[in-house]
């Protein structure tokens, strides 16, 4: 068992139809790697049980793990906005949200984030942050005004399968975009921060 099964086996059982769609996931999507999968599942729906966002936005919504999780601790009338622009997907997610038991919770965008973001007027209690890592300065920006004093950002995969800390190749964008954002983010008076080593890298901030 390594330490990653380990720290699984100690943590809450995943339910079954997340584990229904991871299996899924892993099925029917090129890059199954890209879901938040068990142990991050909790994290998130664990990380909402104690915030108890009445209001959650999620910029990258997959195959809806990630999503669903989250729905999970908030209370029963908080509302996840959650984008993705791969229409594609739309249908299956829609199956997918319909069938859970947090469905009633999330509201599904498909489009450009930017474009999805700069429409709403929603203040917002959190957000998570897993989308195309070469706008996740631009995304960061847009969302931040929109969230409330106290309100909290978690950015994923943000040590990048620890790429960020070797030489990087100069043709490698989504690396240096991650290290341009980390760098960013570090020096940002406007926010508190931590970076979680919570599987490929959680940046956990708090607006002040």
């Amino acid at each position: 068992m390594n330490q990653e099964e380990y720290i699984t086996a100690h943590s809450d059982i995943e339910p079954e139809y997340l584990a229904k769609l991871n299996r899924a996931t892993h099925l029917r999507m090129i890059n199954p790697r890209m879901l938040s999968g068990h142990f991050q599942g909790r994290v998130l729906a664990m990380f909402c049980h104690m915030i108890q966002p009445k209001t959650v936005l999620e910029i990258g919504t997959f195959t809806g793990y990630s999503a669903i999780c989250m729905a999970e601790g908030m209370p029963e009338d908080g509302v996840l906005h959650t984008i993705d622009y791969d229409d594609e997907l739309e249908s299956f997610l829609n199956d997918v949200f319909a069938k859970s038991d947090q469905g009633h919770k999330i509201k599904l965008h498909i489009g450009n984030a930017l474009t999805e973001i700069a429409k709403m007027n929603d203040i917002f209690d959190m957000v998570f942050i897993d989308a195309d890592k070469e706008e996740y300065q631009a995304y960061y920006e847009a969302v931040l005004p929109k969230v409330r004093q106290g309100g909290y950002l978690l950015v994923d995969n943000t040590l990048w399968d620890g790429k960020v800390l070797k030489p990087v190749d100069p043709k490698d964008r989504e690396t240096i975009a991650i290290m341009k954002f980390n760098e960013f983010i570090a020096k940002d008076t406007r926010i508190e921060k931590v970076l979680l080593p919570i599987r490929d890298g959680l940046t956990l901030i708090r607006k002040i």
